[in-house]
C-alpha cells in the first residue's frame, strides 16, 4: 500500500473547514500549522500589512484515495477562486505509525512528466524573505514561510537526517517545471547554500495542485 501527502494553504481560521472536508472524503490523518503567505511582499510592505496569516493543513491519504480526495477538498473550499487557497500532493516514500508500517524504497522523482515541484529550503530565522525575494527574481510567484522551531527551545526536528537547530524558517515555493532550475539557482547563489550552516534545499515532483493561478 503506498500513501499521498496533501498540503493545503490557506487563510487562518479556514483550515478546520479543509480538515472537515478531508473527512467526507475519506481522509482522517492530518495535521495544522501556521505560517505566513509573501504572494507580494513589495505590497505588503506599501500598505504597511508585515504578514498575510497563513493555516497549512497536511493530510495523509491512501494513494488511490489521493486523487479524489484532493479534488474534492479543493472543491468544496473553492480553490479555484483566487486568493481562496491551493492545494498540491505527492507521494511519500515511507509512512511509519503505530497502525501502519509502510517503509517501501520508492523513488519520488519517478514521478513522470511533473508539471509542478514543490521547493523546501530551510534557513536562519529572518532570511525567509530572502529568499522568496531570490526565487520571485527567477520567475516564482510567492511562497509560504512556515516556523520550523521544536516545540520546547531546546529541541531540534530533523529534516532528511539534517537537524534543524531552534529558530529557522522553512520556507515552500510551488515551482512550474520549466522555472524549477532557475529559481533552485537563484536561491542557492544568493543565499550561499551549501556553505555550512547557510540552509538545505530539497524538491519533489507534485502530483496534482489546485488554486494555482
Amino acid at each position: 500500500m503506498s500513501f499521498d501527502l496533501i498540503c493545503c494553504v490557506v487563510n487562518l481560521g479556514e483550515a478546520s473547514k479543509v480538515m472537515k472536508a478531508a473527512r467526507k472524503y475519506g481522509v482522517k490523518y492530518g495535521l495544522i500549522s501556521r505560517g505566513k503567505g509573501t504572494a507580494n511582499l513589495r505590497l505588503l510592505e506599501f500598505l504597511k500589512i508585515n504578514e498575510v496569516r497563513k493555516e497549512i493543513v497536511t493530510l495523509v491519504a491512501n494513494s488511490e484515495l489521493a486523487p479524489e480526495a484532493i479534488k474534492g477538498i479543493s472543491a468544496d473550499m473553492a480553490f479555484e477562486k483566487p486568493h481562496h487557497g491551493i492545494a498540491f500532493s505527492f507521494t511519500l516514500s515511507g509512512l511509519v505509525s503505530s497502525r501502519t508500517n509502510f517503509n517501501e524504497n520508492i523513488n519520488v522523482t519517478e514521478v513522470k512528466n511533473s508539471m509542478y515541484y514543490a521547493i523546501y529550503v530551510v534557513v536562519d530565522k529572518g532570511r525567509a524573505e530572502e529568499v522568496i525575494e531570490s526565487a520571485n527574481r527567477a520567475g516564482a510567484r510567492g511562497g509560504t514561510i512556515i516556523n520550523a522551531r521544536g516545540a520546547g527551545i531546546h529541541e531540534t526536528q530533523k529534516l532528511f537526517s539534517v537537524e534543524i537547530e531552534p529558530e529557522k524558517e522553512k520556507v515552500f515555493i510551488i515551482a512550474n517545471a520549466e522555472l524549477k532550475d532557475d529559481i533552485i539557482a537563484a536561491i542557492k547563489t544568493d543565499m550561499n547554500i551549501g556553505e555550512q550552516g547557510n540552509g538545505i534545499i530539497f524538491v519533489l515532483p507534485v502530483n496534482e495542485a489546485y488554486g494555482l493561478h
